[in-house]
């Protein structure tokens, strides 16, 4: 089968408890509406990622798209896989450039944007490595105990964003408890699509109640709708110049670790959802997500990432056709194309996005949590004990050491932290 034909399979193979494989597809219409529901599923934190770095969500949105195309030709479209923009990028990319979340356009994203390239240049690199030379050695590197503290490194460490920086007073906290619990919510007591879209549901409830009290009562800053109705349909999104500074590439380039972590999660999952062995294209995996995030820093856009929430999306419908990525990563180019949605993303009250926030970043720390649970790692053993254990602190405190003039902080001393000690302790046992 080419890269582009996909075996078409009836809708009633659902129904009989079947699954529609990578290389299977449903007809065209409703494999159409799977790419909608992925991009809506992803929505939320795909758009969230670049606000919180002073980023143009519009840009980040088409960069996604784009970035899941490149993926879709990387990978042969054999690995079904939605690339967006990536949270573990937040906390370096303010850091390197001075900003403060959610306080409008950054002003310095030149700097971050070359990061973000540097980044990507060596995650393609690892590709190239580990498509060569297999992945034995980069599991070995990383085993479960040690991606599953990084990925709760990356949520722990993000969680005085939305707290400190996102509620100006009594008011605004309040509405991040209303926004937080409006998702709690709907991800509990729905079911269906609407439970899967709980980010965006909760988001969309918490914005009606946050309108009637501003604008209604005046209790707030009242929402403006003046931009959006301003806004026009069609319009290309603002794009920016990499600046190559190597303090700030020092900075971001470690969250290249992250990213291998994060893919290798996601191949070793839909290998398990799918019982289809994709280890053989991790590589290629790793290559098309650099070459990604390298396009979209060209852009000015975020560095990418595979996404939970496509897993989740995949593992609910039991639809894992890359035909329906294809959709999604189409969709989300016209959008990027809409000033009008970025003037309506640009709208959300900062309270709400912060209620959102902190049930992201809380779920992301959860995810790292999972991974020790779903590969049994077994904290019994006072090696995996302390290999958790020290990384999460540092991360959570933002441990920071200094080599000269360069700062490696909570995110990155976390990370090498977490795989120095598994690698020294592992070394020493034997």
């Amino acid at each position: 089968m080419g890269m582009f034909s996909w075996t078409e399979k009836s809708p009633a193979v659902l129904q009989d408890g079947g699954v529609i494989g990578p290389d299977e597809r449903l007809p065209w219409g409703q494999t159409g509406l799977m790419g909608v529901q992925h991009v809506v599923a992803m929505f939320g934190s795909t758009v969230l990622a670049p606000i919180l770095m002073g980023f143009d969500p519009n840009l980040a949105v088409l960069m996604s798209g784009i970035g899941t195309l490149i993926f879709f030709l990387v990978t042969g479209g054999k690995v079904p896989s939605y690339l967006g923009s990536s949270f573990a990028f937040i906390g370096v990319v303010n850091v390197a450039t001075g900003y403060v979340a959610s306080q409008g356009a950054n002003a310095n994203i030149g700097l971050a944007l070359g990061g973000i390239i540097a980044c990507g240049l060596v995650y393609a690199l690892i590709g190239v490595v580990v498509h060569l030379a297999g992945t034995g050695w980069i599991e070995r590197l990383m085993p479960p105990v040690v991606t599953g503290a990084v990925v709760a490194v990356i949520g722990l460490n993000l969680a005085a964003i939305p707290v400190k920086n996102m509620a100006a007073g009594n008011f605004d906290a309040w509405m991040q408890a209303v926004t937080f619990l409006s998702v709690a919510l709907v991800g509990v007591f729905t079911r269906g699509m609407v439970q899967r879209l709980l980010i965006l549901v909760g988001l969309l409830l918490a914005s009606l109640v946050y309108a009637a009290l501003t604008n209604g009562l005046g209790l707030g800053k009242p929402v403006d709708v003046g931009a959006i109705v301003a806004a026009p349909w069609f319009g290309l999104p603002s794009l920016h110049t990499p600046v190559f500074d190597t303090r700030a590439m020092m900075l971001i380039v470690p969250v290249v670790i992250i990213l291998v972590a994060e893919n290798l999660g996601h191949i070793k999952a839909v290998t398990a959802m799918t019982g289809r062995n994709l280890d053989r294209y991790m590589g290629r995996a790793f290559i098309g997500d650099g070459v990604a995030t390298m396009v979209s820093g060209a852009a000015g856009g975020t560095g990418v990432t595979t996404y939970a929430e496509n897993i989740g999306v995949m593992a609910a419908t039991r639809i894992y056709s890359t035909a329906v990525f294809v959709c999604a990563a189409t969709i989300a180019i016209l959008l990027g194309f809409s000033p009008k949605f970025g003037a309506l993303i640009q709208a959300i009250p900062l309270p709400v996005m912060g209620g959102v926030s902190i049930v992201v970043f809380g779920l992301i720390a959860v995810a790292g949590a999972r991974i020790w649970v779903d590969n049994r790692v077994d904290f019994s053993d006072p090696k995996n004990l302390i290999v958790a254990a020290i990384p999460l602190v540092l991360g959570t405190g933002e441990f920071t050491l200094k080599f000269g003039e360069f700062a490696l902080g909570g995110i990155g001393t976390a990370t090498f932290g977490a795989i120095a000690l598994n690698a020294l302790l592992s070394r020493a046992r034997r």
